[in-house]
């Protein structure tokens, strides 16, 4: 879709931003400036090449760039200044400058100016800083009566191991609404895990000329949510062994006396998060001193089977080494040996609970009732029988309010919560789309980001997430690349850190031809949830024309509403803005209710088979715990597959859509305060390790500016 170019004497606004590579013989530079000044034409260039950031008060080289190809023309052009103030529009540069690079050449707004032109008043939102804020969920009870926006959710083909560009298209697409097409629209994501971030993967901002900024805020602890997680789930370990080991060495008497101590006049009360344990053993007294002696004993002998304990303490880091370890080996705990492990502070049912929760008060019970493990008689323990619900939800209080944030373009988003697609459900909360959809209003766009595979992340989204939140999505998006097709068609390995074979960057259409067999089998389970499906080529440079018609052509015959080729990852929102067209006339047209894949009444056996079908499976092999859940009431529950994103089935090697495989279930732990079971298949682990040249070997801080370098 073609903009109209402007009158060669039309002014552009000094509040826009030109992203271009220096030349030497003249070019575009950065510039921003305040609302009330124009600028007629840009000024001269100094004679060394570099990608500059010209503020009114000052003019400073960010970082030195080459010269080797020449400055385009402004994309894109303006015809009028944008409708919306906040609202940037990017010059870029080609080849495409580092990620970090082109986030840091741009100053963003003030964050109080992305609130004030999204409609959020100051006294529903805290600031952190300049660039971020959180929302508070009162505003909800402000918007009560607006009606919801369209919902949209990204998901992708089967990736490689580099990822295909799903934040990248998320956010690029939400440029192209909001600054392009003047739709009212926020981006919804995930925050980042430090885990990938100084990993494998990189950070999770998007890319290129479509990015969440400041992007080394938004990689590197944000507000601080991960860490509230973190210190959440270890003091639940740490309460967990602390209580095995206290009930080991005390007679009930006197666990009794120390859970209920006598104050100064010799009188007892239980704490309130007590009267909740009482409620569940059936005892309705109030007064500690009226329990009879077998009363004291249920109450205070949670006698915690350490074989059956399931809760495992957490960091945000990927470290393998933690993923099995013994515990309890210091002299004065003698005899509490245990065997344990670490996971990924995402991988935490507290992030999960995080993700789905709908209200303060919800979260505080969520967090209450999620199981640590059995009592000796096969009773589940839950974190309020150790008394910590309150407390947990006390760590968590800030948290639960989503991170306001902004595009390179300056349209709004919100992150919130971080859960793995692969050892978790892979998406962003609940709380930050709802806002999100009051806020865009009727004819508005809330687009948000479903973790890896459509096959885990979009159907995690449904089956879950839209359970809980009762929300209906109008359009879903399925990213594909070039690349990744091609793997999936039979070509050879692409392994991180590694350059690409030819294969992936000479045209090879039978190649990509061979691969839509992924793309197809995606589309197919996608449609079935009763959603539009547009599918979004990522284009590559290296990708032909003749490669995209294949892509497009097999889309539209496994039933896609449309496929669309994307550059905004080289151009910005201005390169999704067909995708956007397409967006807007699939939710418009949408008119089928939302279908989940699993009755929740069905048994979890075969809520498990019916997902083990939709990937491809013909079969299960299962776990004996299933029994135990199902005994101990939580077989309502919908499922959350811990498995591969490397492949419709449980082993990453079989690409394409496989078929007629046999699906393992290793194990079965119960997210019950989350509100699921998750089985995990095959050999996946929920602890990440590093690989040999993490990326943290090229992250860095320019200690004269400050300024993060390196951070992709």
């Amino acid at each position: 879709m073609d903009l109209p170019a402007p009158p060669t004497n039309h002014p552009r606004t000094l509040s826009s931003i030109i992203l271009s590579r220096r030349r030497a013989d003249g070019g575009a530079r950065i510039n921003k400036c305040s609302a009330s000044q124009r600028l007629l034409s840009p000024p001269p260039l100094p004679s060394h090449h570099s990608l500059l950031r010209l503020r009114p008060d000052r003019e400073r080289p960010a970082v030195a760039r080459s010269s080797a190809v020449s400055a385009p023309p402004l994309v894109p052009p303006m015809t009028t200044p944008a409708p919306n103030p906040t609202i940037r529009r990017l010059d870029v540069a080609s080849p495409v400058p580092a990620d970090i690079d082109i986030a840091n050449a741009v100053e963003p707004l003030h964050i109080a100016d992305i609130a004030a032109e999204l409609g959020v008043p100051p006294e529903h939102y805290d600031l952190y800083g300049k660039y971020k804020a959180k929302v508070l969920l009162s505003v909800l009870d402000k918007l009560q009566g607006q009606q919801d926006g369209y919902y949209v959710v990204v998901g992708g083909i089967t990736p490689t191991p580099l990822g295909e560009g799903k934040s990248t298209t998320t956010v690029g697409l939400c440029q192209a609404l909001g600054a392009f097409l003047d739709k009212k629209v926020v981006t919804c994501v995930r925050q980042p895990s430090q885990g990938p971030t100084f990993g494998i993967k990189g950070g999770a901002a998007g890319g290129g000329y479509s990015q969440v900024i400041p992007m080394d805020e938004f990689n590197l602890h944000m507000t601080g949510d991960i860490h509230a997680i973190t210190a959440a789930n270890n003091l639940l370990a740490a309460a967990i062994d602390t209580r095995i080991f206290h009930e080991a060495s005390q007679s009930d008497k006197a666990l009794f006396n120390r859970l209920c101590p006598p104050n100064k006049e010799g009188k007892r009360r239980f704490a309130d998060v007590m009267l909740r344990r009482l409620i569940k053993l059936g005892i309705s007294k109030t007064d500690p001193d009226e329990l009879t002696p077998e009363e004291v004993r249920r109450f205070a002998r949670l006698d915690i089977d350490p074989a059956s304990i399931t809760w495992r303490r957490v960091m945000d880091v990927n470290d393998r080494f933690l993923r099995k370890i013994t515990v309890g080996q210091g002299p004065e705990e003698k005899g509490m040996v245990r065997e344990t492990g670490f996971d990924i502070s995402v991988a935490s049912e507290i992030m999960a609970v995080l993700a789905l929760t709908t209200s303060l008060a919800d979260m505080r019970e969520r967090l209450g009732r999620m199981v640590i493990g059995n009592s000796k008689a096969g009773e589940p323990v839950t974190a309020d029988d150790l008394g910590l619900g309150g407390a947990l939800t006390v760590l968590m209080k800030d948290a639960i309010h989503p991170t306001l944030m902004q595009t390179l373009e300056g349209t709004p988003v919100l992150v919130h919560a971080g859960p793995f697609a692969n050892i978790a459900h892979g998406n962003s909360s609940i709380v930050a789309d709802k806002i999100a959809l009051k806020l865009v209003g009727k004819g508005g766009f809330v687009v948000t980001e479903a973790g890896f595979g459509a096959d885990i992340g979009t159907e995690k989204f449904m089956d879950i997430k839209c359970r809980y939140s009762g929300l209906t999505p109008q359009c879903a998006i399925i990213v594909a690349t070039i690349r990744a097709l091609k793997m999936h068609g039979g070509g050879p390995d692409v392994v991180a850190g590694k350059p690409l074979d030819h294969a992936y960057v000479s045209e090879n259409v039978a190649l990509v031809e061979a691969g839509c067999v992924n793309l197809a089998k995606h589309i197919s389970n996608t449609k079935g949830y009763g959603v539009n499906v547009v599918v979004a080529i990522n284009k590559f440079a290296t990708d032909t024309d003749a490669e995209m018609e294949v892509v497009k052509k097999a889309a539209m015959t496994a039933g896609a509403f449309d496929a669309v080729v994307c550059s905004h990852h080289a151009h910005g929102g201005k390169g999704a803005v067909d995708l956007g067209v397409a967006v807007q006339r699939a939710c418009e047209s949408q008119a089928e209710p939302l279908k989940f894949l699993y009755p929740l009444d069905s048994s979890i056996k075969e809520k498990i088979e019916s997902i083990a079908k939709f990937y491809g499976a013909s079969g299960v092999e299962y776990s004996e715990q299933i029994e135990m859940y199902t005994k101990q009431g939580f077989s309502n529950l919908p499922i959350c597959m811990a498995k591969t994103q490397y492949s419709f089935s449980h082993v990453p090697s079989m690409k394409g859509a496989p078929s007629d495989f046999v699906l393992p279930i290793r194990d079965v732990r119960a997210s019950i305060g989350a509100g699921f079971i998750y089985p995990l298949v095959g050999t996946m682990s929920t602890m990440p390790g590093l690989p040999t040249r993490p990326c943290f070997y090229e992250i860095d801080i320019d200690t004269t500016t400050g300024k993060v370098m390196g951070l992709s």
